[in-house]
């Protein structure tokens, strides 16, 4: 009695030893992430959107607190002592303390509260919106050149009168009175936005999420390769 064939084994699948494979199948992986698909950062349309909208209420709310910042140079800044006299029958007007430096205490009262509002709003933007973006970090420089202007304009137009020789007319020969609210130093005008550029970039680098990292963040090859790619383990 003979024993029984055994049946031969099945042909062998020469592709496992190559270590290269078929690309993956549409949406099984693309490049450095093989197993799933890349991530989607929605960097245009509705996202691009929503970002246009929330750079437009900074630009207007950042804009609108130089109202504050107005009322608050024209209420702190120093004034400067001016006193008129009648020379040849026309009045001519002086400064009171010719060593005084209540003029540099005005245009710096302006930078130091400038300061203070560029980084308070630069805070407030990051706590709304902790990743930032192009367009709110723009946003935040208008809107703080907008406030510096609306609190420089307002701040003038509050204080004494500008028309220095009527005003030492209405208060009298040899009286003092306060010259005009001026700011001689324009370059003020961008402590606000530089102030608040440098603090929002400080408060991202720092505390801002950060990106995920694909190459951390692939999972484990499945058994029996080595990795993503195909290649057998040894």
């Amino acid at each position: 009695m003979t024993a029984p064939l055994t049946p031969p084994p099945p042909p062998r699948d020469h592709s496992a030893d190559s270590a290269w494979q078929q690309p993956p199948a549409p949406g099984a992986g693309h490049g450095a992430y093989p197993y799933g698909p890349p991530p989607s950062y929605g960097d245009d349309g509705p996202g691009m959107r929503t970002e246009l909208r929330e750079a437009a209420v900074v630009t207007v709310v950042v804009a609108v607190a130089g109202v504050l910042l107005g009322l608050l140079w024209w209420w702190l800044a120093p004034r400067v002592p001016l006193v008129g006299d009648v020379v040849d029958g026309g009045w001519v007007v002086y400064l009171k303390d010719t060593e005084g430096e209540q003029a540099v205490g005005v245009d710096g009262t302006f930078t130091l509260l400038a300061l203070a509002f560029g980084a308070v709003s630069a805070l407030g933007v990051f706590l709304v919106r902790r990743r930032g973006g192009v367009p709110l970090v723009v946003a935040l420089a208008l809107g703080g050149l907008l406030g510096s202007l609306l609190a420089w304009r307002l701040g003038v137009w509050l204080g004494p009168a500008q028309d220095v020789i009527a005003h030492a007319e209405d208060v009298g020969k040899g009286k003092t009175f306060s010259a005009p609210l001026e700011l001689d130093a324009k370059g003020a005008l961008l402590v606000w936005s530089v102030a608040g550029l440098v603090v929002h970039l400080g408060l991202t680098g720092l505390f801002g999420p950060r990106d995920p990292d694909p190459y951390e963040q692939r999972q484990q090859p499945e058994d029996g390769y080595k990795d993503g790619y195909g290649a057998p383990q040894a």
